[in-house]
């Protein structure tokens, strides 16, 4: 977080490329509503820009992003869950004209790995790792399902997200959730060589690009986001949801998970 201004996402245009940098490392960049709200703003912005050529999404601190904020999760009503809000994101990210390239250092979870998917390509470094924790705390992955499932194979969509179990970058990339697995020293090194590349493209060209990548199922992008907002606000404000919150934060067991 900038001590000065206390914004949480910020956002720098240099040599064409506008870099958005999520930074509230406190709690691991969960998707709170300040932080929603900023990264909206600066991803509005960094579309409408015509010196910007190329977006590049990134983060400070060892995390990615860890998904929603659950505190302000915990408590809240269907119509009040901070979910509501995150399909606006998907939908600047899936829909920008600009392509959009995700830096990840560290983990992402959850509704960050739905932020990797919305992206045009994804690198991360090795040591990154990757879940759809979500049944684990008795809520689905339905809103981010809308931008992961054209990604993953399928035998592994079913796998990944019905276990919640942890993968590795090297597995991300087998499974088509992110482009490029490499060491963390040639990180940024992988992200120029992307962002070069997409730069030589024509602008118009790349946005007629995307559109047309996106035909087969993006069109109804906003109608599957419209299904799965329902179903997933249902279940963070449902009985299940809220143990599950409520054990996480506790650091134990959720009471359906049998003992011994």
């Amino acid at each position: 977080m900038d001590p000065d201004t206390g914004e949480l996402v910020h956002l720098d245009v240099t040599g064409g490329t506008a870099t958005i940098t999520l930074d509230s490392p406190r709690n691991r960049n969960a998707l709170s509503a300040q932080l929603r709200r900023e990264l909206s703003a600066h991803l509005d912005a960094a579309v409408d820009d015509e010196a910007v050529r190329v977006i590049v999404l990134t983060h400070t601190g060892p995390v990615f992003c860890s998904g929603m904020d659950l505190r302000e999760s915990r408590g809240a009503g269907s119509s009040d869950q901070g979910v509501n809000e995150f399909p606006a994101i998907l939908t600047a990210l899936w829909y920008s004209d600009k392509p959009v390239v995700a830096r990840l250092a560290g983990p992402a979870r959850a509704g960050g790995v739905g932020l990797v998917s919305a992206c045009d390509i994804a690198v991360a470094a090795r040591e990154a790792t990757f879940a759809f924790s979500e049944v684990r705390i008795g809520v689905v992955p339905a809103v981010i399902s809308a931008t992961v499932l054209p990604r993953l194979l399928p035998r592994a969509a079913h796998e990944l997200m019905l276990t919640g179990e942890t993968f590795d970058a090297d597995r991300a990339a087998a499974v088509g959730l992110i482009n490029s697995a490499v060491d963390a020293d040639g990180l940024d090194a992988e992200v120029a060589r992307y962002t070069a590349m997409l730069a030589r493209g024509g602008p118009n060209a790349l946005a007629a690009t995307k559109a047309m990548l996106r035909r087969d199922r993006g069109e109804q992008l906003q109608q599957d986001l419209e299904a799965m907002l329902a179903l997933s606000s249902e279940f963070f404000a449902s009985e299940e949801g809220q143990e599950g919150m409520a054990a996480f934060a506790e650091k134990r067991a959720p009471s359906w998970v049998p003992e011994g």
